[in-house]
């Protein structure tokens, strides 16, 4: 794909269709051109220069910035495009992390944008030949408003070379190693994609084509013009030997909805959409991507079904945004009699996105479901209407008895919690009894006090009366005795589980000789 932020761009500005071209990293005159269309070629406007030397050697010429998002967006387009063709596909765009590959430039560690390979291993029992193979492929990203060169090879640099270097022949096949390796030897090394710098340092030496770069020894190149020229060199010579790496075909997140009764209100319907809409987004999140389109597939209790589908103005994960797509979608069928008596019974989200920013994954990520602030609000109602105290947390502390372990305090803000990670569990408690969620002790304030019985498991002990059916358990004692220091304590604690299922936490105190009900196990 020549120039494939070039060809972004000019499907951005249509009017610059038949005008020499630019990429600039920076829209103003100091700005370096990237790319460059075949007119601005023939110009002599070459990627290296600045745009106010492009625009001396070229006054009729044209340029813009094209934002990484873009080119990545239309990576990946052309990607699923190619998997149609071939199962193995491999392609890259530039990275975004440093200041040397922003907007599209290219790096020397960096693949180039619009750069794909494809594995033709085994096309030829199904196609007539590779030539109406790879024209078929052209016509496919012709339809889509691409330009493509390609150039079905023995190798990786020498069909790269040939697709690079094309300007009449869309579709070029080679016979042979011999003859692949004779044609790449006369390109002109301006028609790859090399380190401006590089380039001009070979040109001083009068190093112009493939051909002639190859015949510089190896040794020492390095050393005088920088590891890009030995990666060029082994590369070229065929001793740089890179198995092909391809992308993973890319599915659709899913999320699918069962209900348990057949619906026929759309408003209640969008609020089952809003349910599992944020778990949609988080997977779609984990891939580096942001929603642009959003199908949904009804499942009618008569049989039928039906499919809807959201598209965004631009890539987000704002579930309001999203949601407010699918009200008015809704509302839309309302108004031409969708008809939703028959009720819908299962619906099967589908979201398809496109590469974003860390930026813009960051937001979705800072933007949890829980809102402080909103918390907040509501707990300066609360002590408004019912006092300072009335919104207070538990604290641990140190204490002989139960109820003795905690503390109430007052809250002034609403914050996040922060478990323990699975991670942080040390070597010692690996094991996967200690990795179980602990059970939920609610303990009463006061302990209730029980009706006498000597011995509980003698008979159907009815601890909380016949609502929970009688006593079928209990597991004990756990004895907590001390406090001679104020008040002598000996508790006989156990754990009751009644007919109901219900699990009781009481105690036996040996001083009053009375039973009591500590709390219950949720």
């Amino acid at each position: 794909m020549p120039a494939l932020p070039l060809q972004l761009l000019a499907l951005e500005h249509p009017e610059w269709s038949d005008r020499p071209l630019a990429v600039v990293d920076r829209d103003r005159p100091t700005g370096q051109i990237l790319w460059v269309n075949e007119r601005a070629y023939r110009s002599r406007v070459l990627p290296g220069l600045r745009y106010a030397a492009g625009l001396a050697l070229c006054r009729q010429l044209c340029a813009g910035e094209v934002h990484p998002d873009e080119i990545a967006r239309g990576a990946q387009q052309i990607a699923e495009l190619l998997q149609r063709f071939s199962p193995e596909v491999e392609g890259g765009t530039p990275g975004t992390d440093n200041g040397d590959t922003r907007r599209g430039k290219p790096d020397a560690a960096s693949p180039e944008p619009g750069v794909f390979w494809l594995d033709a291993t085994g096309m030829e029992p199904l196609e007539a030949s590779l030539q109406s193979w790879g024209e078929r492929l052209h016509g496919e990203l012709t339809a889509a408003g691409f330009v493509a060169s390609i150039a079905i090879g023995f190798s990786r640099f020498g069909s790269y070379a040939l697709a690079r270097s094309q300007t009449h022949a869309p579709v070029v096949v080679l016979e042979s190693p011999i003859e692949e390796e004779r044609s790449v030897r006369k390109i002109r090394l301006d028609r790859l994609q090399l380190d401006p710098n590089l380039r001009a340092k070979l040109g001083k030496l009068g190093i112009h084509t493939v051909g002639a770069f190859l015949k510089l020894p190896p040794t020492g190149l390095g050393k005088r013009f920088g590891a890009a020229a030995v990666r060029l060199h082994r590369a070229a010579a065929g001793a740089l030997v890179e198995p092909l790496v391809p992308i993973p075909p890319s599915d659709p997140v899913e999320v699918w909805v069962e209900l348990e009764y057949p619906e026929a209100d759309a408003i209640r319907l969008l609020f089952v959409i809003k349910r599992v809409l944020h778990s949609l987004l988080e997977s779609t999140v984990a891939r580096g991507q942001a929603l642009t389109e959003l199908n949904m597939k009804l499942s009618f209790d008569s049989g039928d079904h039906r499919s809807i589908e959201i598209r965004t103005a631009a890539p987000t994960l704002d579930n309001a945004q999203i949601l407010e797509l699918v009200r008015l979608r809704f509302e839309r069928f309302n108004i031409h009699q969708l008809d939703l008596s028959a009720g819908v019974t299962e619906m099967l989200l589908t979201a398809r996105g496109v590469p974003v920013s860390q930026e813009q994954l960051e937001l979705f990520v800072e933007q949890p479901r829980r809102d402080l602030a909103a918390a907040n609000r509501a707990f300066a109602r609360l002590r408004t209407r019912y006092g300072r105290d009335a919104v207070a947390r538990a604290q641990l502390r140190d204490g002989h008895l139960p109820e003795a372990t905690y503390t109430w305090e007052s809250l002034e803000k609403a914050q996040m919690p922060a478990p323990k990670s699975r991670n942080s569990v040390s070597s010692s408690e690996s094991d996967g009894a200690s990795l179980q969620r602990p059970m939920v002790r609610r303990v009463y304030r006061r302990p209730i006090a029980l009706p006498h019985r000597e011995n509980p498991e003698q008979d159907g002990w009815l601890v909380r009366g016949p609502e929970q059916g009688p006593m079928v358990r209990i597991v004990g004692p756990y004895v907590v005795s001390g406090g001679w220091w104020v008040r002598e304590v000996f508790r006989e604690y156990h754990f009751v589980e009644t007919q109901k299922g219900d699990v009781m936490w009481v105690y036996y105190d040996r001083v009053r000789r009375r039973w009591f009900l500590q709390g219950v196990i949720d």
